[in-house]
């Protein structure tokens, strides 16, 4: 960890330390900046746009509570010194890819596909080819129009790699920026599929809990103090096994990093399938103790139009993996 005391106010180069860059203090004058505009005055060889995605990348720390989830934003304050640590390096424009898409509408301004467990949203570190923007590019060709002067399929919300369902992706500026504010005023309706293990008492439940980075383990989100809001309604549709598992439906009013994950295991429900956050009760049945990948599928998205305001809703139902799974848990 820096040491604070090492910076004082006047002091304005790029330093450097085994973690990356860290900033100068936010003088008085600077309190209330945006965020992203901060780091760019601070470090002009980076572009605003840079900094944004390394801020929602979580690359960028506030040294003073490392644990905060960061948002481009955010406005910073008096003494605040921030660390950036820029991921590894990914091709600046990743090359189209013939991968198969499950496309269930289609217009000149979006689409919504139902992503398959197992596929990358985007191109990052460990993911340069084989993601759903390589497959997009390939499947728009000469319809996108461009998200910020660059041909580039605007992804405005992502699901895990391991979790399946249904995204909607903006093919233009105008709808990337409508559809961004219909997520931050938290008018979309995103409902998911999951299977749990143990017996979800209540038929009806909300999990409230402010989700940020783990403070025993970066690679894991955690409910935290001064993480970022996070509320999750839930709907008991079936119990199995004289408790061994649920079925439960989840709708987000928020949507962060794990949020279904980290809150159900946070009520004693963790996912089946669930490496991360998961842990396996001894009267498990093994296929349920080896079902490959979190049991969690986005079944449900509905939003206004960004061009045409007309209300838009999609279904997707579970994957064949999940369908097997339910089957099973039937039998018991």
């Amino acid at each position: 960890m820096v040491n604070l005391s090492e910076f004082d106010d006047e002091q304005d180069e790029l330093y450097t330390t085994s973690g990356g860059f860290v900033t100068p203090k936010v003088t008085e004058a600077q309190s209330k900046m945006r965020l992203d505009k901060f780091l760019a005055d601070s470090f002009p060889e980076f572009s605003r746009s840079q900094m944004a995605r390394f801020i929602e990348s979580d690359s960028v720390r506030l040294l003073s509570d490392p644990n905060r989830v960061l948002a481009v934003d955010d406005k910073v304050r008096t003494d605040d010194i921030y660390q950036i640590t820029p991921p590894d390096a990914v091709p600046a424009n990743p090359e189209p890819e013939n991968i198969p898409l499950d496309v269930l509408y289609e217009d000149d301004d979006l689409l919504v596909v139902n992503k398959p467990a197992g596929l990358v949203v985007h191109p990052g570190a460990g993911n340069p080819r084989g993601t759903l923007v390589n497959a997009l590019l390939a499947h728009c060709r000469d319809s996108l129009s461009g998200i910020g002067g660059v041909k580039r399929p605007g992804i405005v919300h992502r699901i895990d790699k391991d979790t399946s369902g249904i995204l909607v992706v903006a093919k233009n500026d105008f709808t990337h920026t409508r559809l961004s504010e219909q997520f931050a005023e938290h008018t979309i309706e995103r409902i998911y599929q999951a299977f749990v293990w143990g017996y979800v008492q209540k038929t009806t439940g909300v999990v409230v809990g402010d989700i940020g980075r783990s403070p025993h383990n970066r690679q894991k989100m955690a409910i935290v103090p001064n993480g970022k809001k996070a509320v999750t309604h839930y709907e008991r549709m079936a119990v199995f096994g004289k408790g061994v598992a649920s079925h439960i439906q989840c709708i987000l009013e928020t949507g962060r990093t794990h949020q279904i994950r980290v809150h159900m295991s946070s009520i004693g429900h963790s996912l089946i399938g669930d490496p991360v956050y998961g842990s396996i009760p001894k009267s498990a049945p093994d296929f349920a103790k080896y079902f490959p990948r979190q049991a969690l599928h986005a079944g449900f998205l509905g939003f206004t139009h960004p061009r045409t305001g007309e209300r838009l809703q999609f279904e997707a139902p579970l994957p064949e993996d999940m369908q097997a799974l339910l089957e099973q848990l039937e039998e018991l």
